[in-house]
């Protein structure tokens, strides 16, 4: 039965002059936050982690400036540590609002495979995508950045590629590589059309536009991050009768 006062809004159009939550508005609006600024990182990191393309001294230079070996001699890892503590921390955060849309039993899931076989939407089916990689990304990204936050002077050209190959952790970062670029992309699509970003005068337009773009872009992050992880796995296996030596920089 219907409140007397919720009966009084329908009938009348007017408020009953109860003050309405923000909270639910706030909380989506770090959830978009959050996500916005895990996803520029995601691209940045796995730009920098293609310089291992360039070679194993490009990757070897970049990983000692993230560790501040301009300002500090020889760098220091505890930089990487701090940083991999402030981005679990967003992805803590990300994932702790973003949970609240998920599915919370197994009925709500079949109603929602139901309701999406119905529509046949697009945009459904990404949500799908997106839902099923958070999932995934949950446990293997908590995985990866509890190891940079634990052991950052495991980074370089051999201790990376010894991790990957030696270590048998690539079947989990290629897991985690299309994860993460597949959920960073179909999020970045969503804020675009949730926030009507370059809406302009035709939003279908927009949508459409955004689509192929962010199409392109994972297209893009997926190959070069494949071609890394390749790479990396290459060095690791011509590597692995000295594994745990460290690379030493080639002196000019």
């Amino acid at each position: 039965m219907l409140n007397r006062e919720y009966t009084t809004e329908l009938l009348t159009g007017k408020d009953s002059g109860k003050r309405k939550s923000r909270m639910p508005a706030r909380i989506d609006f770090l959830q978009s936050v959050s996500g916005l600024f895990l996803a520029l990182f995601i691209m940045f990191h796995l730009l920098f982690e293609s310089s291992i393309l360039l070679g194993k001294e490009a990757m070897y230079r970049l990983t000692k400036l993230f560790e501040g070996e301009p300002f500090i001699e020889g760098g220091e890892p505890l930089i990487i540590s701090a940083l991999a503590v402030i981005i679990f921390s967003l992805f803590v955060v990300h994932a702790g609002v973003a949970l609240r849309k998920f599915p919370s039993s197994y009925h709500e899931y079949r109603r929602y495979i139901e309701h999406k076989a119905l529509l046949a939407h697009n945009d459904t089916n990404l949500w799908y995508i997106q839902i099923t990689t958070g999932f995934i990304m949950f446990f293997l990204g908590s995985i990866h950045l509890y190891m940079m936050m634990t052991q950052p002077e495991n980074i370089g050209p051999y201790a990376s590629s010894d991790r990957i190959y030696s270590d048998l952790m690539w079947p989990m970062y290629l897991v985690l590589l299309i994860s993460v670029v597949l959920h960073g992309g179909i999020g970045m699509y969503r804020l675009i059309i949730k926030w009507g970003w370059f809406d302009g005068k035709d939003p279908r337009a927009n949508r459409r536009k955004s689509r192929a773009i962010i199409k392109l872009l994972v297209g893009v992050y997926l190959l070069l991050g494949l071609a890394s992880l390749g790479t990396y796995m290459k060095i690791g296996y011509e590597h692995q009768n000295d594994y745990g030596k460290r690379y030493v920089e080639q002196k000019k």
